[in-house]
C-alpha cells in the first residue's frame, strides 16, 4: 500500500475536525505532519480528484473536507490514493513450467487467486465500515492530551500567519 494513504487518511482526520468554513494550505499541513510537501500534495489532489477534499485557491486558500467526514470512509482514502485496482495480480504460473498441459484442463480461477480475492473483499468491506469521523474521533481520544493541546496551538498559529 501506497504510504500516501496514510498520509492522506490524517489529513482527512485533522480536515474533520476543523470548524466550518475553515481550510488548511497542503504546505501548512505537510508541516504538521513532517511530510515532504510536495508527496503530500499528490495526494491531496488526488482526493480532490475522487471528491474527498475541495481546494480553495488563493493567498489564504487551502484543503478543506468536500462532504461530512460520517460519509467518508477509509475505502475512499485508499481508492483515491491507490487505486481500485486488485492488490493481488495472478500470473497464472501454474500453467507454466514442466507441469503445464493445455489452457482448457485448467480451473477458470487459480484457488490462490481466489483466496486472495476474498480476503481482498473482506479488507476493503471493513475499510467501507470505519469513517473518517471515526478515526478522527479515535486520533481525539487516544492521543495524550498535551499532544492534542500542543497540535491545536500550533494549528491556530500557523493559520493566523
Amino acid at each position: 500500500m501506497n504510504q500516501g494513504v496514510e498520509w492522506a487518511a490524517h489529513c482527512a482526520a485533522l480536515l474533520a475536525v476543523l470548524p466550518e468554513g475553515v481550510v488548511i494550505p497542503a504546505a501548512t499541513l505537510a508541516e504538521f505532519h513532517a511530510l515532504p510537501a510536495p508527496y503530500l500534495a499528490k495526494a491531496l489532489q488526488q482526493l480532490a480528484s475522487a471528491g474527498i477534499v475541495s481546494a480553495e485557491p488563493g493567498r489564504r486558500g487551502g484543503y478543506r473536507l468536500a462532504r461530512p467526514a460520517e460519509e467518508i470512509t477509509l475505502l475512499d482514502i485508499v481508492n483515491a490514493v491507490d487505486g481500485r485496482g486488485s492488490a493481488f495480480r495472478c500470473t497464472e504460473i501454474r500453467r507454466c513450467g514442466p507441469s503445464a498441459v493445455p489452457r482448457r484442463f485448467y480451473t477458470p480461477r487459480c484457488g490462490i487467486a481466489a483466496a486472495m480475492d476474498e480476503a481482498e473483499q473482506a479488507y476493503r468491506d471493513s475499510l467501507a465500515g470505519v469513517t473518517i469521523a471515526s478515526i478522527a474521533e479515535g486520533v481525539r481520544r487516544d492521543s495524550p492530551p498535551e499532544a492534542v493541546a500542543k497540535g491545536r496551538r500550533w494549528l491556530e498559529s500557523a493559520l493566523a500567519r
